[in-house]
This record gives structure tokens, C-alpha cells and sequence, in this order.
């Protein structure tokens, strides 16, 4: 038996036989043909099929593709509506980088974006397009601005001149034969997401085909997607591409049901009407969840996903007793959304429900296709698993970003030594799993004790009036940083703040206590649930000044 040199590249014939580039684009391709009449697309009385997807995606790609040169961007700045997830297919399909924004963003913020990732067109909805087109007018590169009606919105056909729909840019698209669902490259570029920018301008994060595709396939495995998914849009398409659930669930051939806000009644709308299976989304919407006046027990499971901090141990108890089972994941922009997941062992099941909703509140074990989780020091040696030793977080393999757009700079640091570095600080525990214990910036850092600002989060979380808790270190002539906690009650409740500190007392050593509670009506937040810690911090010290 004759053996093939490992050396010798094999023949074009037999690498076309071999190789095809990974593309999230071949899902829709083959969705469309195989289950062609299931239903793919809800929001509100438009009902769409897998057919009828892919021909709106295929008619935006040729639009597209007669506007744009091969590897421009394109922005949709919109909510969770149908043609946010066309877009998603549409766009690279016909050759484009995509670009989706929060529509919440400011003026200037939207300014910068869409200067420093040079989009050539940008598609925006009804009620921010007057705004954009501003903005638009005044760039260097004046962009090519298409208004998006939404109908189930009550949006009215625009009568200025010069503005230009959705429906007649698609109108724009050439005939001729289908563009084909796949790329040539499949390290190309396929979208262009931005940060939140909390600590400085936002930077652009470079998703590829490859890892797109490998991160879909992920998701698809870890939450069970298949051709009877119904999967409710309450996380937004904007942040991490939805964490690559567009092409996820079009991959198992499941169902879209896009919700244009995310409020308590269209989601038990969903829930009662539409057989939701899936959905995800921020701790805070764990709690609307829950909070409803509506909630009550499912027949069917509902399987959500959440990340971040986890929700505090009331809350996921309170989504069970729905039929609701809480998944908690963690990631980044930068790792094309979830790396990490929660898995549940068997023997947790038989636990006490404040320890299994312990367990379940780590941030857990390297996804399917994500690699390696590992706890560094400064001088990137990888610690111990002891669940003590704090270091941190860092990434490495196929669920990474490819870089950040224009800044070779900033690439080069996050991806020192061969690791992508999170700036989170984790612990890893003897079993694999991964706690994260603060944000590197977040870590407070009293007379030359670390406090874990999550650690005193999850005391407060744990007291039955507290709804809502952040925790931040404070400048303190005397320990460098203390403690303060921002504390929003449940409706109606009242404790006095001492109550709350004597209830750290019980569970945490002296210093972690914090000095003072301060109680909020509410927690400035990032459209995606991120709690702006540095809003509180200046809010704090310009009272006290």
C-alpha cells in the first residue's frame, strides 16, 4: 500500500473535491432549498417562508451588489426587524462587510462610525433616518442613505424628496440568475462590529466567514436548534451580529420571531402565541421576564441564554418554576459573542437550589468550536485551577476576532503572547470552570486588598427586596478605594441601607463591605444590559464634590 507525500500539495482537481470555504451564507442556501414552504420570518402579521427569505435576500444582494466595490461596508442601523436579518445574508452576499448599529447611538457616535469603517451605504430606520442623513451629510465620504418603512411599526411612507426606501432600493436590483451562496475566501471579512467604546473611542471588531460560520455551528449544538426551533429576537442583532444567531437558527431551519422592543407583553405575547422554544438575552430581561404580571408556567420548555453577571439565584429559580432553563454563556464582541458555557452535570440536578443556582452562575467551559479558556498573570504564565488564584481571562482559537479594524496597534496588544487577553479578571476551578470575579478596571483595590465588586453584587442580589446592584470602588484618602454600592429596590419595598451592609457582614469579610448603599430608581445601562460602571463612578464623584 502506496502512501501520499504529507508534503505535496494535492492537484487543483482534488482540492476542489476537498476543500469548500466555510460561509454562514451556505445555511440560508440550503435551508431555502430543502424546506422551502417552512416558515422562517414572524413580526407581527408579515409571516415569511424560507423561500420567500432567501428571494429578499437575493434581491438586496444584487442591489447591493451593483452599488458597492467588493469588501466596502455596509451599516443597517435598526431594531430587531425583518430586514436586520436579511441583512445578514444580503450583505456579504454580495460581497460587503456588514456594519449593524444600535439605533439609541448619538449623533456623534454614529459620526465616528460610520467615518472610520468608510460605509459606503448605510440603511436606516424610519425613526433615526432624518438623523443619520444628517450625520451623513457632513462626512468626508458622504454615504448613500436608504430609509427603512416599517409597517408594523406604523411607519409612513417618507414624502421629502431625495429619500430613498428600502422597498425601492430593492426595486434597483438587476435580474439574471441567483448569486451563489458561498465566498472564495473564507478568512474574508464578513461583518464589522463596533464596542461599546465605555473607555475611549469604539473600536471595530473584524468577523470572518470561517469564524462566523464555526461560532453558528456552536450555538446550534449547545442550545439543541433544530428545524422546530422558535426563536424570540430579544437579543439584538446589533450587538455581536445577535451572537451569530442569525445564521444559527437559519442553519437548523428553525424560526425568526423578531420583536421590534423588547417589552413584558410582546414577549408573553410571543410565549402564548407563537410556541417559543428559544430566546436570549441580558440578566435584565431574565428579571421582565419573571416580573411580568403575566408570568406563569409554560407547558413547553423554553430554553434562554444569558450572559454577563449571571442573574442573581432568585431569578433563575423564578425562571424554572416557569419551565424556563436558564443558560449562562460568556464572551465578548471580540469572540464573536458566547466562547464559554455553563454546562450542567447531572449531579447538580440533586443539589439545594441556592447551590445549583451557585454553580450555574460560572461562566463555564470552552464552547465547541472555541478552544482554550486560561487564567494569566502579568507575565502570562497560566495559574492554577484552585478556584483562588485570580488572574486574567484569556482566549484562544477559532472563536476569536480576526482584528481590530485600522488599529494594528491595539491588535498587537490584545492578542500578546498568543492569547486574546479580555481584560476580565476569573478564577478557574478544580473542574474546569471558569468564574469571572471583575473587569480589570473594576477590581477595587482597598488598602492593598482586591475586592471582587461581583462578589459583593451577588450578597446584594441575594436579599429578596434588592431588584437591581452595581458595585464600585471610590477613591478614599485613607485605602486608595472603597466600596459603594448602587442599589434599585423591588417595586414598593423599603430597607434602610444598614440592613443591607449588616447583610454583607454576614457573608463577607470586613473590607468588602461597603461603606455606603445608595439607593437608585435605576442603573444606567448599555443597550445590550452592560451596566456603565464609569457613569456611576462620575455621577458619585460629582456629588461629592
Amino acid at each position: 500500500m502506496s502512501t501520499t507525500n504529507a508534503t505535496t500539495a494535492p492537484p487543483a482537481a482534488a482540492l476542489a473535491a476537498q476543500y469548500e470555504p466555510l460561509s454562514p451564507l451556505g445555511f440560508l442556501g440550503r435551508t431555502a432549498a430543502v424546506f422551502p414552504e417552512r416558515e422562517a420570518v414572524v413580526y407581527g402579521r408579515r409571516r415569511s417562508t424560507y423561500r420567500e427569505f432567501a428571494g429578499e435576500v437575493q434581491q438586496l444582494a444584487k442591489a447591493l451588489k451593483a452599488a458597492i466595490s467588493p469588501g466596502q461596508t455596509v451599516t443597517f442601523i435598526a431594531p430587531n426587524i425583518p430586514q436586520m436579518l436579511v441583512a445578514h445574508f444580503a450583505v456579504p452576499l454580495a460581497g460587503g462587510v456588514l456594519s449593524a448599529l444600535n439605533p439609541r447611538l448619538t449623533p456623534r457616535e454614529v459620526g465616528y462610525i460610520l467615518e472610520h469603517s468608510e460605509a459606503a451605504v448605510v440603511f436606516a430606520d424610519a425613526e433615526v433616518a432624518a438623523q443619520v442623513r444628517e450625520v451623513a451629510s457632513g462626512l468626508p465620504r458622504d454615504p448613500l442613505v436608504v430609509e427603512i418603512v416599517d409597517s408594523e411599526a406604523g411607519h409612513a411612507a417618507p414624502t421629502g424628496a431625495g429619500v430613498l426606501t428600502y422597498d425601492v432600493f430593492l426595486d434597483r436590483a438587476p435580474g439574471g440568475e441567483d448569486l451563489p451562496w458561498r465566498v472564495e475566501d473564507e478568512e474574508a471579512p464578513i461583518t464589522l462590529n463596533y464596542t461599546s467604546g465605555t473607555t475611549g473611542p469604539p473600536k471595530g471588531v473584524l468577523y470572518t466567514h470561517r469564524g462566523a460560520y464555526l461560532a453558528a455551528q456552536g450555538e446550534v449544538f449547545h442550545n439543541g436548534y433544530t428545524g422546530t426551533t422558535r426563536f424570540l429576537w430579544t437579543l439584538p442583532m446589533f450587538h455581536c451580529n445577535g451572537w451569530c444567531m442569525p445564521w444559527a437558527v437559519t442553519a437548523a431551519g428553525g424560526t425568526h420571531v423578531c420583536l421590534r422592543a423588547v417589552r413584558q407583553d410582546p414577549i408573553w405575547d410571543a410565549f402564548e402565541e407563537e410556541g417559543i422554544t428559544h430566546l436570549s438575552g441580558a440578566p435584565i430581561v431574565c428579571a421582565m421576564i419573571v416580573e411580568s404580571e403575566r408570568s406563569h408556567g409554560l407547558e413547553r420548555e423554553v430554553r434562554m441564554t444569558t450572559a454577563g453577571a449571571a442573574p442573581p439565584p432568585s431569578v433563575i429559580e423564578a425562571l424554572e418554576s416557569l419551565n424556563i432553563t436558564p443558560v449562562h454563556v460568556y464572551g465578548l464582541t471580540e469572540s464573536y459573542g458566547p466562547f464559554t458555557i455553563c454546562e450542567p452535570q447531572e449531579s447538580w440536578s440533586s443539589l439545594p437550589a441556592a447551590e445549583r443556582a451557585r454553580l450555574m452562575a460560572r461562566q463555564g467551559v470552552p464552547m465547541v468550536h472555541a478552544a482554550q479558556v486560561a487564567i494569566l498573570d502579568p507575565e502570562l504564565n497560566v495559574l492554577p485551577a484552585d478556584g483562588e488564584t485570580m488572574g486574567e481571562v484569556a482566549l484562544r482559537g477559532n472563536g476569536v476576532m480576526k482584528e481590530y479594524f485600522k488599529n494594528p496597534e491595539a491588535t498587537a496588544e490584545a492578542f500578546r503572547g498568543g492569547w486574546y487577553h479580555t481584560g476580565d479578571l476569573g478564577v478557574m476551578h478544580p473542574d474546569g470552570y471558569l468564574q469571572l470575579m471583575d473587569r480589570l478596571k473594576d477590581i477595587i483595590i482597598s488598602g492593598g486588598e482586591n475586592i471582587s465588586s461581583i462578589e459583593v453584587e451577588s450578597v446584594l442580589h441575594a436579599h429578596p427586596q434588592v431588584a437591581d446592584v452595581a458595585v464600585v470602588g471610590l477613591q478614599d484618602a485613607k485605602w486608595g478605594e472603597r466600596p459603594v454600592a448602587f442599589v434599585v429596590l423591588e417595586a414598593g419595598a423599603e430597607v434602610a441601607s444598614e440592613d443591607l451592609r449588616a447583610t454583607c457582614k454576614e457573608s463577607l469579610a470586613g473590607f468588602k463591605v461597603p461603606d455606603r448603599v445608595e439607593f437608585v430608581d435605576e442603573l444606567p445601562r448599555t443597550a445590550t444590559g452592560k451596566i456603565r460602571k464609569n457613569t456611576l463612578r462620575t455621577l458619585e464623584s460629582s456629588q461629592s464634590s
